[in-house]
Formats: structure tokens, C-alpha cells, sequence
């Protein structure tokens, strides 16, 4: 067996990349078992997360409604709340169960998406721009090996997630053949993402251009799905509905129509695995034309002199990062949209609707509570998934920290008069402003588009407020993951995607499903300002105080540490 060792900026500290010098299957088993020891922290945090996510939803929802006419009336009320369907998913009966998949699956495929897509790229373009794949290149694994141990890497993660959230419906007594379906449910989904993000990293040069586009591809399965739940048939009980045509352009929205614990298709999945068939052909065919290292698009030439903006570490940050905040901004504003458009819409629709006291109570607790009118109330819920987005825009500021770390990059820097603490600061200014023009994208497009669809009185002052409520919850995730990246770097990645993914569940949906108060406070969501009718921003102003302690704990701690590479 023939040993190669990279260079600090190919492979990590004490990290040899062995390649047997015969046989393409061993070779490749030895490229496969790298890749599981190298994530097996991180995806043991994704399954274990997402697992545990589906089996506290089953037992929180049998605890709450666990009468039959208590889930009736749930279902009735989310058939009759476009909001709750375009936030939850597809109603298909009223049995525990049912409900149960109803209130989580969406919010499970979205993170088994974002695992997929992110070990997709990490493995490809990554390896690209470390120059790993270039060495692994040269020995008997070729160009195309690498990628094969990457597809079945991704689908053994998958499988493994299928089977945890299965288990997790099991233990928390679900039936056994409906919890298996709903697991492969969650796997087939983020199956389907893995090929998104192979086809990315070939597409695009950089790995956080490719992260960047993987996790809006997968917010627009998301609201895809989303719109066509909401536009679907209510059948002739009121209990369930057929999905709409958008529906049926999103995985996630596959993943709906295996209808688990009711009729248990499983021919729906056969769309997850042809679509990640066809683009991994895709991937393949790209992979064997295109130079090592480059992009389908390429990158544009550079100016013959560089900006006067570049003269400064404040500058070079922003450039790194502007795209990945267009693409926030732009989610942002497409949700804005979405919101003021809809809000004029279901309050003129459900004016007259009985159940309307009850409707206004289910779409104050998506949002931070309070009263108002209800395409107010309407906004201000849909503001909270804004708040998500602008979250994960501080968060990939954050990771952006520790990539320029790993790859050396700020080492280089370090070698200039520019201190560590004016380095760290620089970007989380950078991800300050991030935040705040996602939030203001967000606002302005909801404030105009429901004055353009007829909603009178101070919508676009409460769209502006539902927006501002929204920015201490960003920074306290800014501040604290700085904090987490001074103190525990290599585990930054891990921890930022999983302490947003569980604190958006738990703060926006745990009122939805009567979660206990105590853990819903562990979210920052949940503690979001009121701004809507009674105004309080106590909450706010601890969120604003815990964010700046903890940055100015990060400015002190960076001096004391030797930069983390590889």
C-alpha cells in the first residue's frame, strides 16, 4: 500500500490519504471509509437531531391532542389557515400518527436536505479548493472515483436517517410499517438534495457559492411546497387535502404524498431516487470534461486595479461574502412578498369564518404573539421564518470565519499589521449588515405588496416592526457561534447548522404543538419581541445583551489561541 501526505492546506494535521496500489474496489472502500470517519461527529449530530426531533413532535403532539376531537379540530383549523399549511404541510387525516406527520415532516426534510447538500459540497468542491482532489487525482483513484465514494457516502447517510427517524416514531409508539415509510420519507428527500449539491459543486468554483445556492434550492422546494399545500382540495370531511400542482416540483412535496400512517405509498419515492439519478449522469458527465478546480460558470475576470474598498480587511470580508448575502436578501424578499401579497388575501377571505377567533390564535403563536389585525398578525408570523433566513445569514458569516481559518487564509493575513480582534470584528460587521438587509428586504416588499393587494391601515409600519423584531434573535446566533468559533473551531459548522435548525422548530413551531415553556425559551425565536397590537421588547433587549457579551468575550479569547488549520 502506497501512502501519500498532503500539504497543511490539503489535508488535515496528521492526516495521510492511503490509496491501495491495486484494485478499484478497494480503493474505493478506502475512500468511503475516510469520508465516514471524517464526518462521523457531524452526521451522528444531524441523525441524532433530526431523530429526536421527529420522536419529542410524536409525544408532545399525543400529550396535547391526544383526544380525537382535539386533532380534529386541529386539522380543521390548519385546512382552514393558509398560513399553518404553507408553514407545516399537507393534513391527511386525524389519527395520532397523521397528525404527527403533518406537523414535522417538512421541517425534517428541510434538514435532511441541508445535511445532504453541505456533505455533497464538502466532499467535492472542497476538496477542490483545498487541492485534495488534485492529489487524490494523481494516485489510482482517477477524478471519478472520488465522486462515487461521495454518492454512496451520501446515500448510507440517508439510509441511516431514514432508519433514526423511523426509530424515532417507533419509541414514541407510533405504527411500525407508517414510521418506516415517514423515515424513508425524510431519507428519499434528502437523497434527492445530495444530487442538488453534487451538481452545485460542479456548476459553481467556490464551495460557499455552491452551500450558498444548495440551501436556497432547498427553501424553494420548501416554499414550493408550501404555495401548493395551501392552493390544494379539501376533501369532503374537511380532514385532508389533495396538494396542488407546485407540490409536485419539490421533494419535499414527494415525500408528502407517500401519505404515511393513512395509505402508505411508496411509489412517490421512485421520483426522489429517478431525479437524484439523473443529476448524479449529470455530475459525472461534467466531472470527466471540466479542469480540476474549475466551475461550469467561471468566474469573472478580475479588475485590472482592485477598488478602493479592497484596501481594508472590512472590504475583503465583504467581497468574500456579498453573493451569499444577495441570495439571503433575495429569500428574503421573495418571503416579504409572499406575506403582504397573502395577508390582504386570507384576512378579506376569512372575515366572515366562525372559527376565525381561533384561526388569529393559531397564527399568533407561529409569530411572537400579540394582537392586531389579523394580515398584521399574518405578517408578523411569516416574519419569523425571515428571521430564519436572516439567522442563517449570520451563521454563514460565522462558518465563513472558520473557513478562511482552516484554509489559511487568515494566517496570511495575520502576517499584515492587522490584529486578530480587528479581523474577527470585520466579519461580524460584515454579517451585522447581512442581517439587517435581509430584514429590510423582507419588510419592504411585504409593506408594498400588501398596500398592493387593498390591505389598508399601518401594514407597512407593522411589517417594518415584525421585521425589527426579528434582528436580536440574528445577532444572539452572530454573537454567540463568534464565541463557539473562538473557543471550539472545529466543531463551528457542526453547531451553527444544528442550533439553528433545532431553535427555529422549537421557537416558531413549539407553540403549535404545545411544547413544555421551559424548552421553548431555550430557542431565541420563542423570545422574540411582540410588536404586533401590545408592544414589548424585553425579550430584545436580553438578546441584544447576550450578543454583545458574548462578541466582546470573542474579541478577548482570539488573542489567546493559535489559529486552527486544515
Amino acid at each position: 500500500m502506497s501512502t501519500t501526505t498532503a500539504g497543511p492546506t490539503a489535508v488535515r494535521p496528521g492526516e495521510h490519504v492511503a490509496v491501495p496500489s491495486r484494485g478499484r474496489g478497494a480503493v474505493l472502500a478506502v475512500l468511503i471509509r475516510q469520508r465516514l470517519r471524517r464526518d462521523r461527529w457531524q452526521l451522528s449530530i444531524w441523525i441524532v437531531c433530526i431523530a429526536f426531533l421527529g420522536l419529542f413532535s410524536a409525544a408532545s403532539i399525543q400529550q396535547t391532542y391526544g383526544s380525537a376531537a382535539g386533532r380534529v379540530e386541529l386539522v380543521r383549523l390548519a385546512v382552514a389557515t393558509p398560513t399553518v399549511l404553507v408553514l407545516r404541510g399537507l393534513p391527511q387525516g386525524t389519527s395520532l400518527a397523521a397528525v404527527t406527520f403533518f406537523e414535522i415532516f417538512t421541517f425534517l426534510a428541510v434538514l435532511a436536505g441541508l445535511m445532504s447538500t453541505f456533505l455533497a459540497v464538502r466532499h467535492s468542491r472542497a476538496e477542490e479548493e483545498s487541492g485534495r482532489a488534485e492529489l487524490i487525482g494523481s494516485t489510482p483513484a482517477g477524478r471519478l472515483l472520488p465522486t462515487t465514494a461521495t454518492v454512496i457516502h451520501g446515500a448510507v447517510a440517508n439510509l441511516l436517517l431514514a432508519v433514526a427517524t423511523a426509530l424515532g416514531f417507533l419509541a414514541a409508539g407510533l405504527p411500525a410499517y407508517g414510521s418506516f415509510v415517514a423515515g424513508a420519507a425524510v431519507g428519499g428527500a434528502g437523497l434527492a438534495f445530495l444530487a442538488v449539491g453534487l451538481l452545485l459543486a460542479q456548476l459553481m468554483t467556490t464551495s460557499r457559492g455552491a452551500n450558498g445556492y444548495a440551501a436556497a434550492i432547498v427553501l424553494v422546494a420548501y416554499l414550493l411546497r408550501g404555495v401548493g399545500d395551501a392552493t390544494g382540495t379539501v376533501s369532503a370531511d374537511g380532514v385532508s387535502m389533495t396538494s396542488a400542482w407546485p407540490t409536485w416540483l419539490s421533494p419535499i412535496g414527494w415525500g408528502e404524498q407517500t401519505s404515511p400512517y393513512v395509505e402508505n405509498v411508496w411509489w412517490p419515492l421512485l421520483l426522489d431516487l429517478a431525479f437524484a439519478a439523473v443529476l448524479v449522469a449529470a455530475v459525472y458527465a461534467l466531472q470527466a470534461v471540466r479542469d480540476s478546480g474549475a466551475g461550469v460558470f467561471a468566474e469573472r475576470s478580475g479588475r485590472r486595479d482592485a477598488r478602493p474598498t479592497l484596501n481594508g480587511p472590512l472590504g475583503l470580508a465583504w467581497r468574500l461574502q456579498w453573493p451569499i448575502v444577495a441570495g439571503w436578501a433575495a429569500g428574503g424578499l421573495l418571503t416579504g412578498l409572499l406575506a403582504g401579497a397573502l395577508g390582504g388575501v386570507v384576512s378579506s377571505s376569512m372575515a366572515d369564518d366562525p372559527n376565525l377567533a381561533n384561526i388569529r390564535d393559531a397564527v399568533a403563536r407561529i409569530g411572537a404573539g400579540g394582537t392586531g389585525s389579523f394580515a398584521s398578525l399574518f405578517i408578523s408570523a411569516i416574519m419569523s421564518i425571515v428571521g430564519v433566513l436572516a439567522a442563517a445569514c449570520a451563521v454563514q458569516a460565522v462558518i465563513r470565519l472558520r473557513q478562511e481559518e482552516a484554509s489559511g487564509s487568515a494566517e496570511v493575513m495575520m502576517s499584515t499589521p492587522l490584529s486578530r480582534v480587528r479581523w474577527l470584528l470585520e466579519f461580524v460587521l460584515v454579517g451585522l449588515i447581512a442581517v439587517v438587509l435581509v430584514l429590510l428586504a423582507a419588510a419592504v416588499a411585504a409593506g408594498l405588496s400588501g398596500v398592493a393587494s387593498g390591505e389598508k391601515g399601518s401594514i407597512v409600519g407593522d411589517a417594518f416592526a415584525a421585521a425589527a423584531a426579528q434582528l436580536p434573535v440574528a445577532l444572539v446566533y452572530l454573537g454567540v457561534l463568534t464565541l463557539v468559533f473562538v473557543v471550539l473551531p472545529s466543531w463551528t459548522v457542526a453547531l451553527a447548522w444544528t442550533t439553528l435548525g433545532l431553535g427555529a422548530f422549537i421557537g416558531i413551531f413549539g407553540a403549535l404543538v404545545n411544547l413544555p415553556e421551559w424548552l421553548r425559551h431555550v430557542s431565541p425565536f420563542a423570545d422574540a419581541p411582540v410588536v404586533v397590537g401590545t408592544v414589548d421588547w424585553t425579550g430584545g433587549y436580553w438578546m441584544f445583551g447576550i450578543a454583545i457579551a458574548a462578541t466582546a468575550a470573542a474579541a478577548a479569547l482570539i488573542r489567546r489561541r493559535d489559529f486552527a488549520i486544515g
